[in-house]
């Protein structure tokens, strides 16, 4: 008896199975078309991605081998071309690596492609500060001290990636400009931290030796 309770038990599971799937047959295999078309178009999308690195990388390697020829205007050419049609972290390398080779032949027009990709806010934060740090370098011997703190005076604070050289252009920038004061305030800045590399605190003990000593009171 119990085994024709299970047929029957059976025979009805399979009904409503039957019945469910005539009515939602249409769903479930749109649902089902979907998730296979979402799943092939992200793998598509990954490889061209990936195709499109790839191709990136190669073509930013052989604009870094021209610069390395002495070729600075096919490379700035190269860096140019891959800084408006590269993805993103290339497009941003290739944007420092292009005002580097417009350094050689107009420094100040160098400086104005790093402060552009200094102020992008969609351009990695590491690149904005360096290419903040890269323009100031070019300002240095011709801006006014007032403007260099500007520049870099919050990449100089305590943590900052690039504080190091920071502080030595303000330091240099200061000792320039004839404010005694700020540079030795940014050498001793240079001086109290235990991190700076040995190079560096090595050129800020010499800038120090001919700051004017301080009065005694």
């Amino acid at each position: 008896m119990s085994e024709l309770f299970d047929e029957v038990d059976e025979e009805v599971r399979r009904e409503q199975l039957k019945k469910l799937w005539d009515k939602y047959s249409i769903y479930i295999v749109g649902l089902a078309f979907l998730i296979i078309a979402g799943v092939g178009g992200w793998r598509g999308y990954q490889y061209l991605e990936a195709k499109k690195a790839a191709e990136a990388g190669a073509a930013f390697n052989k604009a870094v081998e021209l610069s390395e020829q002495g070729k600075s205007a096919e490379a700035e050419a190269a860096f140019a071309d891959l800084a408006a049609k590269a993805p993103g972290g290339y497009r941003s390398l290739a944007r420092l690596r292009a005002a580097a080779e417009v350094v050689k032949r107009d420094p100040q027009a160098a400086a104005k492609m790093y402060d552009e990709v200094a102020a992008d806010r969609s351009v990695d934060a590491t690149f904005q500060e360096l290419a903040r740090l890269r323009a100031a370098g070019l300002m240095l011997d011709t801006t006014s001290y007032a403007n260099m703190l500007q520049r870099l005076q919050d990449s100089a604070a305590p943590g900052a990636t690039f504080r190091h050289s920071a502080r030595e252009m303000l330091a240099l920038s200061a000792w320039r400009n004839g404010d005694t004061t700020a540079a030795r305030k940014w050498l001793e800045a240079i001086a109290e931290d235990g991190e700076t590399p040995a190079g560096l605190r090595s050129r800020a003990e010499a800038l120090q030796a001919l700051l004017p000593q301080v009065a005694k009171s």
